[in-house]
């Protein structure tokens, strides 16, 4: 059997969900856009330069759950679905994971952003496993803060890690461990598993896919056909 993970945003995603959600909900009013476009631009400046702090990011992009119920957030997600989220998964990503599905590989998003965003994205790509940063709610509704390890960084190793242990399994149960991913910040789990390839990556990973002779595959550039590294 192989395991094959796959980052989300800028990875499959020709795009950033959880910038996105926020540039979504600034757009239906529902927050101040002088208030929060800056912030949000500023999160993501900081994610992109591997400065971010997790835990600071996560009371600004939860808190706006928590004031509204799940029924008016989840009509928001289906319309943020039709609007920024199925335009920006290309055919590349699509042929991407629907191969490694056919081959009987088992397969999950591993992603920082929130499961609220991401469950229904896992869903429209037929990924049936998502490790994501858990949203806490009680009685059903959000409670704007996180549950548990964030998926970020070197907390993607320890969340998949326990995730494997409850279905029997850990990283040495594979022939072969194959994580996507186009981002620095995910050095961590790209160093963990035995087939590392940057999808479209950002300069650090770049530089450092080509020093250590890892693969480098775009799909949001073209078709999905593999660099030589």
């Amino acid at each position: 059997m192989e395991l094959v993970l796959f980052d989300l945003d800028n990875t499959l995603l020709a795009g950033d969900s959880d910038f996105e959600w926020a540039q979504f909900l600034i757009s239906k009013g529902v927050l101040d856009r002088e208030l929060y476009e800056a912030r949000n631009a500023t999160f993501y400046a900081q994610y992109k330069a591997g400065t971010l702090d997790i835990h600071e990011f996560l009371d600004f992009q939860l808190a706006p759950l928590s004031r509204h119920k799940r029924a008016e957030l989840d009509a928001w997600h289906a319309e943020f679905m039709v609007q920024q989220i199925r335009p920006r998964l290309t055919d590349g990503a699509r042929g991407l994971v629907n191969g490694h599905l056919e081959s009987g590989a088992l397969c999950a998003i591993v992603t920082a952003t929130n499961s609220f965003i991401t469950g229904p994205i896992a869903r429209e790509l037929d990924v049936p496993h998502l490790v994501a940063t858990i949203p806490a709610q009680q009685d059903g509704e959000f409670t704007g803060k996180p549950r548990g390890t964030p998926a970020f960084r070197e907390g993607k190793i320890e969340r998949v890690e326990r995730w494997l242990e409850e279905l029997g399994l850990y990283f040495g149960s594979f022939r072969r461990t194959t994580f996507y991913s186009d981002s620095l910040n995910d050095l961590p789990l790209l160093s963990r598993v035995t087939n590392p390839v940057a999808v479209d990556p950002d300069p650090t990973l770049d530089a450092h896919a080509r020093a250590h002779g890892w693969q480098i595959m775009h799909l949001h550039t073209g078709t999905a056909v593999p660099d030589e590294a």
